[in-house]
């Protein structure tokens, strides 16, 4: 198989394992159906499909790729033998290519997968300043397009769709901003505070999301009775929180959210706390998702809060591999001395969707197919069920949210635990929230 992947992978033989073990129970299920299976006798005959993976490998969005290599060498050794297609063998070729944090070079190696590789399939993960920019380049050119890992107004709203329209090319699954609100919102509620909010928004696309005046954070807040203090957008990587801390402190701001990158997470908390701000709880979108981000914040990360796609204790499995959530975070643990890490499972769950749709399209030449099979999805993944058609919007599909907490942890410095599963009752509970001291 063609290994594209930039950088180079991991050369530790107990991942190569756990891959190996991962793949050997999906090469079944990918071949289940075609009778009389011989790679062989439809080598000649099958041409192979080229499926393009953009994600940030590098950069201060890094944390999201984290785990895609692992995912990348999984999904080799799963389709190394080739995907079944109608009543033909294809074999499949992924080609990687990183957006390094740059929405600009993620449009760049987009236009690159479309005009010179010419993919049958684009995938891509990891915040709107990928995903956006490779689902336009998709959108322009006629290329079937699925995406993950960002709230879906942003992606949707923030490349000028409109609900009675969408768009032609370009689907997404994830949450959205109504689910976060949701769980923070459950969470703040379960302790005692003045319920005044600090709000946390950069000027990028997530941030002008997340503090959007129409759907965003604000009327949320204030429907329920929060008083939010908003001191306006900051520039990413920024160096000097002070203002917000002091806007913060003046109106006596016991709750602070926003969505932030984990550098900034860092500089605002470290600033926070040498001003003498100590909010009784600090729930933050993105910045505090990973376990490498947490751990960059050494004593200071204990008790803050964020919201949970996936974790090992979700009751879901993948259809390539049979894998619990729980195995798979494990395989992923063993293999790479890391902690699990949110992106892990959608990543993943990204290439179970691809071979749905892939063994589903009615004529493997046409991208008009791909696109059909795309929208008739209704597969059961390692993150839930995915399913267009039932969503705020025709191009998007709902994946379940609960929130977290990190506390000390036992194998690892922190554990993010489960304490807010209103709107995801059968993901279980790991604890309650806990005021931060």
């Amino acid at each position: 198989m063609n290994d594209k992947l930039v950088p180079d992978s991991f050369p530790d033989p107990v991942r190569r394992r756990a891959i190996k073990a991962l793949g050997a129970t999906a090469l079944s299920a990918g071949l289940a159906g075609v009778a009389g299976f011989s790679p062989a006798a439809f080598a000649a005959s099958a041409r192979k499909i080229k499926i393009g993976f953009v994600t940030p490998l590098t950069g201060p969005l890094a944390p999201f790729g984290e785990a895609d290599r692992f995912v990348i060498d999984s999904m080799r050794e799963v389709f190394k033998n080739g995907i079944a297609v109608g009543d033909k063998i294809h074999p499949v070729d992924i080609i990687v290519k990183n957006s390094e944090s740059n929405p600009n070079k993620a449009g760049e190696v987009a236009s690159g997968l479309i005009l010179r590789d010419r993919v049958d399939l684009m995938l891509v993960a990891s915040t709107v300043d990928t995903i956006n920019p490779v689902a336009d380049q998709c959108e322009l050119n006629g290329v079937p397009c699925i995406s993950t890992v960002s709230p879906w107004q942003p992606w949707f709203f923030g490349r000028g769709a409109k609900p009675e329209s969408g768009f032609e090319w370009t689907y997404h699954f994830f949450w959205g901003l109504e689910d976060v609100i949701g769980v923070f919102l459950d969470m703040w509620k379960s302790v005692p505070t003045n319920m005044a909010v600090g709000g946390l928004f950069p000027n990028d696309a997530d941030g002008n999301a997340w503090g959007d005046a129409n759907f965003g954070l604000p009327p949320a807040l204030a429907k329920e009775g929060f008083k939010l203090t908003d001191p306006g957008r900051y520039q990413v990587l920024n160096a000097d929180f002070s203002a917000q801390i002091a806007a913060f402190k003046q109106n006596g701001c016991e709750i602070v959210t926003g969505n932030m990158i984990p550098p900034d997470v860092k500089t605002f908390w470290t600033q926070a706390r040498q001003q003498g701000f100590r909010p009784k709880i600090v729930s933050v979108g993105k910045g505090l998702l990973f376990p490498s981000a947490v751990e960059a914040m050494g004593n200071l990360a204990e008790g803050m809060s964020t919201e949970v796609w996936w974790s090992p204790h979700h009751p879901f499995k993948s259809s390539l591999t049979g894998a619990t959530a729980a195995q798979f975070a494990a395989s992923y643990e063993a293999a790479t001395k890391k902690q699990w890490t949110q992106p892990l499972g959608f990543s993943h769950a990204l290439f179970e969707v691809a071979a749905d749709v892939l063994k589903r399209t009615q004529d493997i030449e046409r991208p008009e197919a791909i696109r059909a099979a795309i929208a008739s999805t209704r597969a059961e993944t390692i993150v839930g069920r995915v399913e267009w058609g039932n969503g705020p919007v025709r191009n998007v599909a709902k994946t379940p949210l609960v929130g977290g907490q990190w506390v000390k942890g036992k194998q690892f410095n922190y554990d993010l635990v489960i304490v807010s599963n209103a709107a995801a009752p059968n993901i279980p509970l790991g604890g309650k929230l806990a005021l931060i001291s």
